[in-house]
């Protein structure tokens, strides 16, 4: 079977992760599937599950060598709106496999296993451990890539790379840039979420006093929108990222990003000014999401709330983002209630041994791409993984296009079958020469 008729198997079985649902059976459905296309990586791999998580061990020849562990999570999000091609039908149509979770992140998790299956069918042992780490719950920020990851930690497993899914390959990541780039995410941002509280006497409607709940929230609102209390700094991700882009653009633009180390500070202050995507690589963010009143029309809320989602930078932390929304909050007389408070992400080292392997590996794969790291403003399963590894580099060695990068968590998901086999090659080389240099 192709490896593309294996991927349209895959999609066809439907993994959507909902939070306070029991989704176990659909996930033991989709790794029953997974058995019957990968049967000799289910039959040679040690296996473990983890609150529908898949942990897979192939032990190497040289247990003292650090391992590998490569990720995809098996979840995906909801799949709403009218599809050209129904969104869990798999399809093959057009050079495409089409379906929710084709780019995200079934289409790398399919190249991950058929690399493994065929290495082997050749017979081939691996010089180190080599795992294959899969969340079913990472849409939803769920524990399961935590649990493995205390696994391995009780037995001190330290792996030397962990890949997983963040940046693909994209032409023109930014307008003006020219070629292909692979994007690869080594700077993660910590998630906090915030529950912003106003109390109030309540009473109806129809006699409001002043400095209400919701007005006290919008006003403590409107404050965070227009001083925003966190600074943006340039940091080494995105100095280099720029620096790259930055070679392959003309003009002004192009003249800036290729310096834009010395021009750091002037960047700092431009940037969130004219590119929110850009911005949110150099900064903390927080955006409102969901709000609380009353029940009626004519009754004013004796407490109302708003939630905030924070994307922390490691220049300003958790810890002192909370302070800072407590502060401003204080001002309103509105409680802060911390949700979660996840800290950002050790930073992988671009100019590291590891980063460079990964590099030359793209680069034997796809020959004209150009390799960049960058700041990821989304989460991952990864950060689970920096806790046992300095290497989390965030990459999946598919090609997409501007459509199929907007269908992410969007209408008409789908993955090129051109780009799969390069995905499969990439993966090999990466279990066959991690300790070859």
């Amino acid at each position: 079977m192709k490896i593309e008729e294996k991927l349209s198997e895959m999609i066809k079985v439907e993994t959507i992760s909902e939070i306070g649902k029991d989704n176990a059976e659909k996930f033991e459905r989709f790794q029953s599937k997974l058995k019957e296309l990968f049967p000799l990586t289910f039959q040679t791999l040690e296996f473990h599950s983890f609150s529908g998580a898949m942990l897979l061990r192939w032990p190497g020849l040289d247990s003292s060598l650090r391992p590998l562990v490569l990720m995809s999570h098996q979840d995906v999000v909801e799949a709403t709106g009218e599809w050209k091609h129904e969104p869990f039908s798999g399809d093959i149509a057009d050079g495409s496999v089409w379906g929710r979770g084709t780019v995200d992140t079934k289409g790398s998790l399919a190249a991950i296993f058929e690399a493994v299956e065929r290495l082997l069918e050749e017979n081939y042992k691996p010089k180190m451990d080599v795992y294959i780490s899969s969340s079913s719950s990472e849409e939803i920020s769920g524990d399961g890539a935590l649990k493995a990851v205390e696994y391995l930690k009780e037995r001190d497993v330290r792996p030397l790379l962990v890949l997983d899914e963040g940046g693909m390959i994209k032409s023109e990541p930014l307008k003006g840039a020219k070629g292909r780039f692979a994007m690869m995410g080594t700077l993660e941002k910590g998630t906090c979420n915030f529950r912003f509280v106003a109390r109030g006497r309540g009473g109806h409607a129809s006699a409001p006093g002043k400095n209400t709940p919701l007005v006290r929230l919008g006003e403590f609102m409107t404050e965070i929108e227009k001083h925003d209390p966190f600074k943006a700094k340039m940091n080494e991700t995105t100095v280099e990222m720029f620096s790259r882009l930055g070679s392959r653009m003309d003009g002004l633009m192009g003249f800036v990003l290729r310096h834009a180390r010395p021009l750091s500070p002037i960047l700092n202050k431009v940037l969130p000014k004219i590119n929110t995507l850009a911005t949110a690589m150099i900064k903390t963010t927080l955006a409102f999401t969901t709000a609380h009143g009353s029940n009626g029309l004519n009754v004013l809320p004796e407490y109302a709330y708003v939630t905030g989602n924070s994307r922390v930078i490691s220049h300003e932390d958790a810890d002192y983002t909370e302070q800072k929304l407590r502060e401003i909050a204080s001002k309103y007389d509105i409680e802060v209630e911390t949700i979660m408070k996840n800290y950002a992400c050790p930073v992988v080292d671009h100019n590291g041994k590891i980063f460079k392997f990964v590099e030359a590996k793209i680069n034997e794969v796809f020959p004209d791409v150009v390799t960049t790291p960058y700041a990821m403003t989304g989460g991952t399963d990864g950060r689970h993984y920096s806790a046992i590894s300095e290497n989390v580099i965030r990459f999946a060695p598919l090609e997409i296009n501007e459509q199929q990068y907007k269908s992410i968590h969007g209408i008409d998901e789908n993955i090129s079958i051109s780009c799969l086999e390069n995905g499969v090659q990439f993966y090999k080389k990466i279990i066959k020469d991690l300790y070859e240099s």
